[in-house]
């Protein structure tokens, strides 16, 4: 790639635990089943759908849980606004070794949060140590886009003042993270933990430019 200016960076997955929004989404589902009526979600099928989004890397969850537990892929919208209610990042739900790589890339490259949250990742990320360590913050809830759409990764970029050859997007989903980023241009890395698969040789999909399992501290590349 030509010379790196810009490494943007997801926050389920690779940043914070995502099982932060799997509780979110529980609690949305308890609360809107009730309200019809309806017994807790149980979480033997929650997991296994959940599960099975995760193989697809493509699949709408917001619309696959709709229609399982609420009874219509219609109420994804409801779903997903009450999800936002519920959804934090907890204190000790950071990845240890995110800190380590963006300090490694202090004075090398512009920095950036680029991701589909809430506004309170932003003070989850002031809390943890993080937020001094960003540069850009291409939020969705802030900027008003969100992945997989261009726009928001065009955001980013513009913000970082780099071409999409000069930047590298790292992210754990195939159809919000990798793919978007590469068609723009940008290199990626695939991070292998959250909601990315269990078997990610078994998925179809254009090869991310470093699959991996963790962070190194020297480069936005990955150990495995």
């Amino acid at each position: 790639m030509a010379q790196l200016k810009a490494v943007f960076c997801d926050v389920g997955g690779p940043i914070y635990d995502d099982e932060n929004f799997v509780a979110a989404v529980l609690v949305a589902l308890d609360e809107l089943r009730a309200a019809d009526g309806m017994p807790p979600t149980d979480r033997t099928a929650f997991r296994m759908l959940y599960d099975r989004s995760r193989a697809a890397q493509g699949m709408s969850l917001r619309a696959a849980l709709a229609e399982r537990f609420l009874g219509s892929t219609a109420r994804r919208d409801e779903l997903h606004a009450r999800t936002r209610e519920h959804w934090a990042h907890p204190k000790g739900t950071l990845y240890p070794d995110v800190i380590p790589f963006l300090r490694a890339l202090r004075g090398r490259a512009t920095v950036g949060v680029l991701a589909n949250q809430e506004e309170g990742v932003v003070r989850a990320l002031e809390r943890d140590g993080v937020a001094p360590l960003v540069d850009v913050w291409a939020v969705s809830a802030i900027v008003g886009h969100e992945k997989p759409s261009p726009e928001l990764f065009r955001w980013a970029l513009a913000q970082a003042g780099a071409e999409p050859g000069e930047a590298v997007h790292i992210g754990n989903r195939l159809d919000t993270d990798v793919r978007p980023a590469q068609a723009l241009g940008l290199a990626t890395v695939w991070v292998l933990r959250g909601e990315a698969p269990d078997d990610p040789t078994r998925s179809s999909s254009p090869s991310p430019t470093w699959p991996c399992a963790a962070w190194t501290a020297s480069h936005p590349g990955c150990s495995s």
